[in-house]
């Protein structure tokens, strides 16, 4: 239903008649994105994980985590807040029939709206340059991942195999044929369909626990490096929001938590559903969380691993030797050299 220069649609229905504002279905509503929302951000963590692999971690990690911030910042928060003041939340077109191809994009709908023909051809490729770059971050991040869980005996050993160039092979052919099996299924039968959203519904509070467990490990990493005697001065890096950051997310990430839960179990429209779809639709949103608590209590009542004391962390296993305080005097002068914009 594409909008013609005299303000309707192909169906004939006005273009203003199509609902919009903000805050749709007001609080709940806005509750109910929240995951979606955090899904889409998902992936800016991949900078640490890849800092281990950083011939300089102390000079790429900042310069990698400024630029993340600004690209959030300019290509996420502007953007989508256009957008938004752009599309209407009851475009069909956003929800209908073609919903799983790129003309539901919003910014190729925002495109169209404006009657230019060339944008959305060249938008749908800028998409799928996208969705093959995160195709490829989330083959390198989970291949990574798996590997370290088998290291520390939590996965199959088989995954810690590393091939001379240093690249987890069988970890990276296991993430990959995941992926097969996600881009088979998308977009067939009813049946298929059916199996992707369940996939989807594993995934979906990923991210939540990802950045709750980080913001997690930098407050005890914190704790037990002032409680072993270390000091700030000792760290080549050293983040900006400091531990204050790390509880504030730590907050968010359980509060989204609790308003994903209420939104699964009280969804939007709740009395117009029958008990079946309440059902379905509960662990369609919150699958992730029962699967982790399965994964995770198990590991540690079976092999009765304890709650480490900040105290007793072991702080210095895996750590590069260097002469911190040289590095840092050194940044600090490469620093005053720059002009005063790249400072």
């Amino acid at each position: 239903m594409e909008p013609n220069y005299a303000g309707y649609t192909e169906g004939g229905v006005p273009a203003g008649s199509i609902a919009s504002g903000a805050f749709h279905s007001g609080f709940k509503g806005l509750c109910s994105v929240f995951v979606t929302a955090a899904f889409s951000f998902a992936g800016t963590e991949l900078v640490g994980l890849a800092a281990a692999e950083a011939d300089n971690p102390r000079k790429t990690l900042p310069r990698a985590i400024k630029q993340v911030f600004w690209r959030i910042a300019l290509f996420y928060i502007v953007a989508l807040t256009v957008v938004s003041l752009l599309v209407p939340y009851g475009d069909p077109r956003l929800l209908g029939e073609s919903s799983t191809d790129a003309k539901a994009s919003p910014f190729v709908i925002a495109i169209n709206n404006a009657g230019i023909s060339v944008l959305p051809s060249v938008m749908n490729v800028v998409i799928l340059i996208a969705v093959l770059s995160v195709g490829n971050s989330s083959i390198y991040g989970s291949s990574r991942t798996l590997a370290a869980l088998a290291e520390q005996n939590q996965a199959p050993k088989i995954f810690a195999y590393i091939d001379r160039k240093g690249r987890p092979l069988v970890s990276i052919i296991a993430a990959s044929i995941l992926g097969v099996l996600c881009y088979v299924v998308a977009g067939g039968s009813d049946t298929s369909s059916t199996a992707l959203n369940w996939l989807y519904s594993l995934s979906g509070l990923s991210s939540i626990f990802t950045w709750a467990s980080i913001c997690a490990a930098h407050i005890r990493f914190r704790s037990a490096w002032k409680k072993q005697g270390h000091s700030l001065d000792e760290l080549a890096f050293k983040s900006q929001a400091g531990v204050v950051g790390s509880w504030i997310g730590l907050t968010l990430n359980i509060l989204v938590l609790i308003a994903q839960f209420w939104t699964a179990a009280w969804p939007i429209g709740y009395g117009e559903k029958t008990a079946r779809d309440r059902a379905e639709g509960f662990f369609l949103s919150y699958l992730a969380f029962p699967v982790v608590i399965l994964f995770y209590l198990p590991y540690k009542i079976y092999y009765k691993t304890p709650f480490m004391r900040t105290a007793d962390m072991d702080l210095q296993t895996g750590r590069r030797e260097l002469d911190t305080a040289a590095l840092i005097e050194a940044d600090r002068v490469e620093k005053a050299q720059m002009p005063k914009w790249k400072r």
